[in-house]
This record gives C-alpha cells, structure tokens and sequence, in this order.
C-alpha cells in the first residue's frame, strides 16, 4: 500500500534539539505509507536547518523546509498546505515540539481508509500523567461505536460543533483529514494567536459527519515556545491573550449558526471576557505597566468593553 501523506510542521523554538526529536517520532511510524514531510520555519531562533543536521543524513533528505518570516503558527501551517502535492490524500499535522506513538499514523489511517475524512485522538498535554480526555471529561469513548478492527478506535457520534464550542477535545497534533476532498480549507491567519486551530476544526467538521476518533493517546506534547506560556494575571501576555480570546469568540456568532443555548453561552464567554480584560487593564493602570497599543485594538473589536471600566473600577476602590 502507497498512500501519500503530508506531515505539516510549523516551527518556532528557542532551544536545540526539540524538531529533531519530532521527526524522529514520525520517522518511527509504522505506517505503510508514503510520507512527504514538511517542515515550515517561522524565522526560529533556533533554525530548522540545524535541526535537520542532527538526523541521519537519510532522514533529513525525505524532509521539506521552507522558510519564511515569522508570520505564527496559522500562516506557517497554511503555508505548508499551500505546498502540498498532487495526489496526496491526506495531511496529518504535528506541533515541533511534540511527539507521535509509533502506531499514530496507522491507525489514523485504518480509520480514514474506512471512510472518515478527519481523525484524531486522546493525548498527554506537558507534564500531565493523565491524559487529556480523562482530565477534560468531555467526551466518553463508550459512547461512541467502535470501527471494526481496532478496539481503541471509535466512530464519532454527536456534534461536532457543540463538541468544539462546548469542550475542545481536539488536540492539533493529533488530527489527520482527508485532504482531497478538502483541499482549499486553511486556516484564518487573523486569528494567530488564539482560535485558529477550533475554527478549523469548525469548518472542517461543517463540511462532513465522518468523523472517527482513537481513545488512546497517540501523542505526547512536549516543552517549546507556547505563546500563551506565563500569560497569567496582570502579565506582560494577558492582555493579548484576552484580546484575542474575544476576537475568537466575537468571531463564532458570525461565522457559524448557532442554537440557542450556544448564542448564550458564547454571550456570556464574551461577558467575562470583558469584565477580564478591563480588570487587567485597571491592574495595569495602577502598577504603571503598558496597555495602550492592545487596548486600541480591543474598542476596535469590542467597543462595548468601555461600559465595564467605571463599575469595575469603583468595585475595586470599595475593595481596597
């Protein structure tokens, strides 16, 4: 059997060592299959190029680097699918600091062989010894029929859009999907630094219910630049991360239709979002820390966020 593949790498880190590691675990597949790997380096700190040094010179030649200026995971991912080639079938993505189970690709492949076009599976997130459906409980493999042949690998039965809106249990470096049937879908760049990865899984799962799933963790997400890491209270990254959480949820209500439980959840997501940024904002203005550039930003999205700053400030002086 010869099924081409795309592997899709973005990849931005600041330590050595971490891509090679990756690829190791995609080289280590026991997949018949053919894999056309590809490697997008987002302007790394650390090059793709030295990365690639450290494997078997064999190893290193089946991968594809391009290079481009740093434009965040979305544009990198979109990118590599802009360069995938004619007749491959299906993509499979995977983060550069994380790493497959040998049987990943296989059973994603007994999966969509059957019929499914989007694949994915449970996973162990950084330093956790319970994996993530266990610790999210928001999806209960029972549920689901199992697919013939494999006794971890179930066929999705539910909505997948109340799935994502309500609990994402979709892990980016778990998915593969069937690429031919949809060859033009890319992620929104716009949302590069919180969303993309839920909303590609909305458009996705808009254009097919052939979903199937593995209850086993096939992937082990390891150290690297995280974007959001240390972006807690009053840091220097949660402002962004606010702002570009409300971008997301803004976004859902015009992109998708909704029921009406998720027009009210996402109503209040958006609610709470507000009171936490103006809440940060105020930390901010208090402590002498920046906020301008991000607040401008913010009005541009949400200019409803202004009728929080009064009550919530006067809420804080009564406390103080």
């Amino acid at each position: 059997m010869s099924v081409r593949i795309a592997v899709v790498i973005p990849y931005f880190q600041r330590e050595a060592g971490i891509l090679a590691k990756a690829l190791r675990s995609v080289f280590a597949q026991t997949v018949v299959a053919d894999l056309d790997i590809i490697v997008v380096d987002d302007a790394s700190p650390v090059s793709a190029r030295s990365e690639l040094a450290q494997l078997p010179p064999q190893q290193a030649a089946r991968v594809r680097l391009i290079e481009q200026a740093n434009a965040g995971p979305a544009a990198a991912r979109n990118k590599a699918l802009d360069q995938v080639a004619p007749g491959t079938e299906y993509v499979a993505f995977l983060d550069s600091d994380d790493e497959w189970t040998e049987v990943h690709l296989a059973n994603a492949l007994h999966a969509l062989e059957a019929g499914h076009d989007f694949y994915f599976t449970d996973f162990y997130q950084l330093n956790q010894s319970v994996s993530a459906f266990a610790r999210a409980r928001r999806i209960t493999p029972s549920e689901h029929a199992l697919l013939p042949g494999r006794s971890e690998l179930h066929v999705y039965q539910g909505d997948m859009q109340d799935q994502v809106l309500s609990g994402n249990v979709i892990g980016t470096p778990t998915v593969v999907y069937r690429y031919a049937s949809f060859p033009r879908l890319r992620f929104r760049e716009e949302f590069v630094y919180a969303g993309e990865d839920y909303l590609f899984w909305l458009d996705l799962s808009s254009q097919t219910r052939r979903i199937a799933f593995s209850s086993a963790s096939e992937c082990i997400c390891g150290a690297g630049v995280n974007i959001f890491s240390g972006s807690g209270w009053g840091t220097e990254k949660s402002l962004i991360r606010l702002h570009h959480e409300m971008k997301y949820k803004k976004a859902i209500a015009r992109l998708f239709p909704l029921s009406a439980r998720q027009i009210e959840d996402n109503r209040r997501a958006v609610r709470t979002l507000r009171k936490s940024f103006v809440a940060d904002v105020l930390h901010r203005l208090m402590h002498g820390k920046p906020f301008r550039e991000v607040l401008f930003k913010q009005w541009r999205i949400d200019a409803r966020s202004a009728l929080y700053f009064l009550p919530l400030a006067i809420t804080i002086l009564l406390r103080r």
